[in-house]
């Protein structure tokens, strides 16, 4: 089992929902990402997404978009991205770590050579938002080899034959995205989520994370009623707005502690929801 599969099988013992946070590598600057992780992990994550900072996103909305541009201007490329990875694996070995982004980079690098700096990193799954699940055929086949777990999107707008092109190549979890629009959109309508993902969940085995408009403990508690997890990105990501490399340290700092107790409010929401669920039990 992957590490990713690993930690749902462990939740799922536990009556837990997963808690993904996203970040962007090297946001606000490089120096002092990969602590901002393992303060992640400390403040209740099960695993992270790490975006890959790319100048042209399609699905990322304003603040996750100003991420990347932060993380680009402070040199954040690709290669270190994975090598940050590497880094915090030197002190956590247990806690799943997902690149989310987009294909040009990973071409520019090349896909052996990229599959092989994650393989070497500890990177446990890949999620390339602009990869077609029926045109991802090699890469797919390469990443299981490595006992890395491809992820693919489901959205509201999702035809039938995408559809089962990505129940058919996707492992470790699908990603549904909770709404149509980009990330950090605003409205959320759960009960339209929860029969969404019931559907999901008729046809596959997969644990099934939502993400996209989940904002505070209450929406999260919400989802994860009849999801497997959540993940939360603009949420966190929007207070390092306007922080830099030139950003002092106290700034910074104040910034990233908004991050945790949103975190904490995130965990304590789902660990709610789970003693709930035992107690009906």
């Amino acid at each position: 089992m992957t590490r990713i599969e690993t930690t749902f099988a462990i939740l799922k013992q536990q009556n837990k929902k997963a808690l993904i946070p996203y970040v962007m590598a090297g946001d606000p600057r490089p120096n002092g990402f990969v602590e901002l992780l393992h303060d992640l992990v400390s403040h209740g994550a099960d695993m992270i997404e790490v975006g890959l900072p790319f100048s042209d996103p399609m699905a990322d909305g304003p603040t996750v978009s100003l991420a990347g541009e932060r993380a680009l201007a402070a040199g954040t490329s690709t290669r270190q991205a994975i090598a940050m990875v590497k880094e915090f694996r030197e002190k956590d070995s247990n806690t799943p770590i997902i690149l989310m982004g987009y294909l040009n980079p990973v071409e520019i690098i090349g896909y052996d050579r990229f599959i092989e700096l994650c393989e070497d990193a500890g990177v446990d799954g890949i999620l390339m938002v602009d990869l077609p699940p029926g045109e991802a055929g090699a890469f797919t086949g390469q990443l299981a080899d490595k006992a890395m777990n491809e992820i693919f999107l489901l959205s509201p707008t999702t035809l039938p034959e995408r559809r089962k092109q990505v129940l058919t190549h996707c492992s470790g979890y699908i990603y549904y995205v909770s709404l149509k629009g980009v990330t950090g959109s605003a409205t959320l309508d759960t009960a339209d989520v929860g029969e969404q993902v019931q559907a999901i969940k008729s046809d596959t085995d997969l644990p099934v994370c939502v993400g996209f408009g989940i904002r505070d403990g209450e929406s999260a508690k919400a989802v994860g009623q009849f999801a497997d997890g959540v993940i939360v990105g603009s949420e966190l990501v929007q207070h390092f707005t306007g922080l830099g490399v030139d950003t002092d340290a106290a700034t910074v700092a104040a910034a990233q502690a908004k991050i945790m107790a949103k975190m904490d409010e995130l965990r304590a929401a789902l660990d709610t929801l789970s003693i709930e669920n035992t107690t009906q039990v």
